[in-house]
């Protein structure tokens, strides 16, 4: 057996030894920092008074999870990671992958078989299982059928590879049709099939794709000119109101304000990278932090324009190019142009395929300015900003195009935001949304559009899939609320990446200049915090 022995003292602590001793300091590091965020909990009480809630057997679960956690990574987890190193002395080759042995053909042809049986069985759950016993059964066939899709993607790897990008955005055009249909074979009827798609369309799809557009709108600022920004929910304030404002007083069409809200939104971008120009690093974070909540307070205390804390509603829907309408009281509402049924999840796919579009059209205009002279003065400046001056670029405009692209794309997303939601108001644009997006960026992969994208699918799609774990109110009561701790497992995943990945998901990135062939860069080459 392995031992390690102490530097101070002679002494010889075993794996188990050392696993128990760090066990008990990862509880007592748990202890301290949710004893007051799980243990405690303030409620109103009859009189309406403001009463603390005991929960210490919540948070003594949670002491042992994070102990048990800690032991056996310690006890088996390193020792065998450190065995995957060890080349075998009579074959001459490494160890099975982790992954080879988690991804086996019985596992992957149990997984089926299970899928199938409780969908099969999906609409007699509750009367076979009971309410509490068939929220598992639900669980259980969604973990089945993230293995099942999984090893399919281990299996054909090589492929998917290759074609990633191709095969990613057909599956992302499919993904409302495929969702349809399903519903409509499970539901009996085409009706069901367009009614159950409004959620999994619309909270899943939309939602993850505006991430996805804001965040590849700061990848432009962070990523690749290396400037931090932590107030960039302020342009997606400014496209936001933008289209509210000029849609509600003037009835203007939304593909006029469209471009109209990117203007403007990038037009601050300007007014923001002027005072800027000369700071770098904490310096610059901390004047952009400013900067949003300056629009913030802007939004709530000039209530002549804004409204205020009230917000403004009433804003109008996207119209299929003035062609077709999606109010039904219009007289080329869809359903009647095409003598379809009516069903309000036809503006939720319009919708999807509308910022699909977004989105694609910013991919394309990034990877296309990373081409261009000012994509590589962007590089150049992330790198070093004395080192790009000294080449004679120009880091004035360099660093003003790069807050006002990502801007401008800000501008786009909120003009949706406000299009798809019908209302906006301050409380949608606090700095959380900054640092969720940031948290994005940083997570997939600076400068990388696909570990973005990844990084979002995770953390938007993760936090919305707590909301389907009502089953949980069976082990932790009827007052748990899984979603009201998407937060902290938010943090707890962005803290297990950053150990595991420190570079982000898609830790190297391929350079826009190169000689004879082209190479990804690895992120052990970069310098830190620009991988």
């Amino acid at each position: 057996m392995a031992v390690t022995t102490s530097p101070e003292r002679d002494i010889v602590a075993t794996p188990m030894q050392r696993a128990t001793r760090e066990a008990l300091y990862a509880g007592a590091i748990a202890l301290g920092l949710f004893v007051l965020f799980i243990g405690l909990r303030t409620d109103q009480n009859i009189s309406n008074e403001l009463i603390l809630v005991q929960r210490w057997w919540l948070l003594a679960v949670v002491v042992v999870l994070t102990m048990a956690g800690r032991f056996l990574y310690v006890a088996y987890g390193q020792p065998f990671l450190a065995n995957q190193k060890i080349v075998d002395v009579a074959t001459g080759l490494l160890p099975q992958s982790m992954a080879a042995r988690f991804f086996r053909l019985p596992y992957f042809i149990a997984a089926v078989v299970t899928v199938a049986v409780l969908v099969f069985l999906a609409g007699s759950l509750d009367g076979l299982l009971g309410p509490g016993l068939a929220g598992y059964a639900r669980f259980l066939r969604a973990l089945a059928t993230i293995y099942a899709l999984a090893s399919v993607m281990f299996y054909f790897r090589t492929f998917i590879h290759a074609h990633f990008s191709a095969l990613g955005i057909t599956a992302l055009a499919l993904y409302p049709i495929i969702v349809v249909l399903v519903l409509a074979v499970y539901g009996g009827s085409v009706a069901a099939g367009f009614q159950g798609s409004l959620k999994w369309v619309d909270n899943y799809g939309i939602q993850i794709l505006i991430y996805v557009m804001l965040a590849w709108g700061l990848n432009i600022v962070v990523g690749l000119a290396g400037l931090l920004d932590l107030g960039y929910v302020a342009f997606y304030a400014v496209g936001a109101y933008a289209y509210a404002l000029l849609g509600t007083q003037y009835g203007l069409s939304f593909w006029i304000l469209l471009p109209a809200a990117g203007a403007m939104a990038a037009f601050w971008g300007v007014l923001l990278g002027f005072p800027v120009l000369r700071l770098r690093g904490d310096y610059l974070a901390i004047v952009t932090l400013a900067f949003g909540e300056i629009i913030r307070l802007v939004l709530i205390n000039w209530r002549e324009v804004t409204n205020g804390s009230a917000g403004i509603s009433g804003i109008p829907k996207v119209t299929f190019f003035g062609l077709m309408s999606f109010n039904v009281s219009d007289p080329n509402y869809i359903a009647k142009v095409l003598d379809i049924a009516t069903s309000s999840a036809y503006y939720k796919i319009f919708l999807y395929y509308l910022i699909l579009g977004l989105c694609l059209l910013t991919a394309f205009v990034t990877i296309r300015l990373r081409r261009m002279p000012v994509g590589r003065a962007w590089e150049a400046l992330r790198e070093d900003e004395i080192a790009c001056r000294s080449l004679g670029i120009n880091t004035t405009t360099t660093k003003l195009t790069a807050f006002a692209t990502g801007a401008m794309f800000g501008g786009f997303a909120g003009s949706f935001f406000a299009a798809r939601q019908g209302f906006v108001s301050p409380e949608s644009f606090i700095f959380l949304e900054s640092a969720i997006i940031l948290a994005i960026v940083v997570l997939g992969g600076m400068g990388s559009l696909v570990g973005i994208a990844v990084a979002a699918m995770v953390m938007i799609g993760g936090t919305e899939v707590l909301r389907e774990l009502d089953f949980l109110k069976q082990v932790f009561g009827p007052d748990f609320t899984p979603e009201l701790y998407r937060m902290l497992l938010f943090g707890m995943a962005m803290v297990i990446v950053m150990l595991w990945k420190p570079r982000g998901f898609v830790g190297s990135r391929e350079p826009t200049a190169f000689l004879k062939e082209r190479r990804a860069v690895s992120g052990s080459f970069t310098k830190e915090g620009h991988g």
